[in-house]
């Protein structure tokens, strides 16, 4: 047994043990696959297990995330953080190697996985960010950003319908350093692939600009999966998929390519026939002292690579001194002090104005301020107003743009911004309707489990997007993410508050802001005589009130409805009945503030709230409380102009009126 194999057993057994000892987890990729990641560890991928950050290393993305024992036995062999006893703690609660790999979890996890095409679609995004970099800053010779993106992806991935929309636009924008392998086991949960699947996989790729490698049966072969690799790297306008013929649970007698072994142990009778297959001692996670030290050689080869391109950088710095404190200001994304001088304040006199309409006069301020600010549309930069002037769009022969085109993929262009985050280098921001977001959820989801802070651009907010119709028309999203851990919903009532949405967003990294956006045009509130917006910070503030009294009520909106309980106010007040009106576009950063300035905007003392809001109820209660009320929508919305469906859905001043004087009126019956 040559050195190779015994490191590639080593992988295979430690993924075998750990997945027995938890009683859970997927051996048969791991088992499959464990010659093709020694391959790429060990002859191609360029890291350092003692800085997994650094920052000019090669990304993998196990988009198969399932197969994660493969990544953490290669990871734990090659010197990163990941000890023994993390091995054999795989699954179990506090444990760093979770079910799937996660990112900020596990040394040498670049991204959240699991749900298949999720890591697909994030590493478009890593080679997107690099291709941006390296056409910013690379000189000649001197390639300071110049790295690869390596997946490894399954049938599922490529079943799953993210996985066209990502490989389209990858093939589109000639990714020439995004590099995949597809695990072409033919094997699913429910049995073999033919079942459901039978696309020609590489005239898929072909057809979407990529460059293709049919290896066929050559799993074990690493000579030639490394050859496979070499040639990727040549090709330079396009990505590549390599499609490698696997045979799952490889040298498990009895259940070898079948779905017995993708997601089950092993159980220790097959075990023990396993390890005999490979000539493997019986014994729990053993690892041959030569096997560690030929492994945790890449420890010395990543501090050298690592080494010299320090040196590299530094001999940079030397020629192009401006670029490289620029390439700093890049990676750091330090706001400079006067970063939110110059921004819109907007008067009555300039309105009516759509809260999406502030995103161009914001950005234009941004943009040249925030050079590493990076973003665009789903098909819809004039609808969402995201295109920033400074710039043209990114595309193949011109990755230095910063305008993203991402066509009609709402669900790859979430996840890709994403993968640049996790890239560094970039803050992207990605638009589309609201709605639309049904299409995006997933990609989401995973950058509030990441606590990434990308900025989701969310227009055409309610049904005040009108004549479009109950298809376009979201209900039920604000709740759908306002519920969702992690994540700022931030839904402006003016033009003046967009503006400090948008600062809002950039100052927070903890994790996503979505800014939900008006179509139609709300009036701009007069802030002389009105609270000033930048409240918008503190996620509610009282917007008008009469000072020094304590309301017989408190009105609560946000967005386009604020401006219909700003008026009831007004109509309230001429018959002796003093409200409060509360502006409120976000639930979370308001839940963040003091107890004495929640107080002090929602004094306990006053029960009698009324929030009013063009979507589902849902969630409201917290803020109004027990005697409360809530005007929503129960309903899906219509077609018609969005003045007759307000009205018609009740939204009005009249009916919020209606409502106090009968809240107030109910009140004294019960006194």
């Amino acid at each position: 047994m040559t050195i190779e194999e015994k490191c590639i057993d080593a992988i295979r057994c430690l993924a075998i043990d750990a997945i027995e000892k938890a009683d859970s987890g997927h051996p048969g990729a791991p088992m499959a696959l464990a010659p093709a990641a020694f391959t790429l560890w060990m002859k191609h991928l360029r890291y350092n297990p003692r800085n997994p950050a650094w920052f000019n290393r090669d990304r993998f993305v196990l988009s198969n995330g399932h197969a994660s024992m493969l990544q953490y036995a290669v990871l734990h062999l090659t010197g990163y953080d990941i000890s023994m006893n993390d091995i054999e703690n795989f699954r179990q609660l506090g444990s760093i190697t979770a079910g799937h790999p996660e990112h900020g979890l596990t040394p040498g996890i670049e991204t959240t996985t699991g749900p298949l095409g999720q890591g697909f679609m994030t590493a478009v995004g890593m080679a997107i960010a690099e291709a941006h970099l390296a056409a910013c800053f690379n000189k000649y010779d001197d390639k300071i950003v110049d790295h690869y993106t390596y997946v490894f992806c399954s049938d599922g991935d490529l079943m799953e319908g993210a996985s066209h929309e990502a490989a389209s636009i990858a093939g589109h924008l000639g990714l020439g350093k995004l590099i995949y392998l597809y695990d072409d086991n033919h094997i699913t949960i429910e049995g073999d692939t033919n079942l459901t699947y039978s696309d020609d996989v590489a005239k898929r790729f072909e057809a979407y600009h990529w460059h293709v490698q049919d290896l066929g049966d050559v799993a074990n072969d690493i000579n030639k999966i490394s050859a496979a690799f070499d040639k990727a790297k040549e090709v330079t306008d396009k990505p590549s998929m390599i499609i490698l013929r696997t045979h799952i649970g490889y040298g498990s007698p009895n259940k070898h390519d079948t779905s017995g072994i993708h997601g089950s142990p092993l159980g220790d009778k097959e075990v023990s026939l396993t390890k005999q297959f490979y000539g493997w001692p019986d014994e729990k996670f053993f690892v041959p002292d030569d096997v560690t030290v030929y492994m945790n050689s890449a420890v010395a080869q990543g501090a050298q690579r690592e080494k010299d391109w320090n040196k590299l950088l530094d001999e940079y710095k030397k020629k192009y001194s401006d670029l490289a404190n620029q390439f700093d200001q890049y990676l750091k994304q330090e706001l400079p002090a006067d970063w939110d001088k110059g921004l819109p304040v907007y008067k009555p006199a300039d309105g009516p104005k759509a809260t999406r309409s502030a995103t161009p006069d914001v950005t234009a301020v941004l943009a040249s301020k925030l050079p590493w600010l990076i973003g665009g549309s789903a098909d819809l930069s004039e609808s969402t107003a995201t295109l920033m002037k400074v710039s043209g769009y990114f595309g193949k022969g011109k990755y230095e743009n910063r305008n993203m085109a991402w066509g009609i993929r709402e669900h790859a262009m979430c996840a890709a911004s994403s993968g640049m985050m996790v890239h560094g280098g970039v803050r992207p921001f990605a638009a589309t309707y609201f709605v639309f977001t049904d299409y995006a959820k997933p990609a989401i989801r995973l950058a509030a489990i990441m606590k990434l802070p990308v900025i989701f651009v969310m227009t055409h907010d309610s049904i005040g997007l009108g004549e479009d119709g109950t298809t376009h028309q979201p209900i039920e999203q604000l709740i759908t993410f306002r519920s969702m851990p992690h994540i700022t919903v931030i839904r402006p009532a003016d033009a003046n508050e967009s503006v400090y949405a948008w600062m809002a967003a950039i100052k927070r990294m903890e994790g996503p802001t979505m800014l939900v956006l008006t179509r139609q045009k709300v009036p701009i509130f007069d802030r002389d005589k009105l609270a000033s917006a930048d409240g918008v910070l503190k996620g509610a503030y009282i917007l008008s009130r009469e000072q020094g009294k304590q309301p017989a009520a408190i009105l609560i909106a946000t967005g386009s409805e604020v401006q219909y309980i700003l008026e009831a106010q007004k109509q309230l007040l001429t018959n002796g009945i003093d409200v409060r009106v509360v502006s409120m576009p976000s639930w979370e950063l308001f839940r963040e503030q003091p107890e004495a300035y929640c107080d002090e905007v929602l004094p306990p003392a006053v029960r009698l709230r009324l929030a009013v809001e063009a979507a589902a109820p849902e969630g409201w209660h917290e803020w109004v409380g027990e005697d409360g009320e809530i005007m929503g929508m129960t309903t899906f919305g219509e077609s018609g102009p969005f003045k007759d469906l307000f009205k018609h859905y009740g939204f009005t001043v009249e009916n919020v009126v209606d409502k106090v004087n009968k809240m107030i009126s109910c009140k004294s019956d019960k006194s």
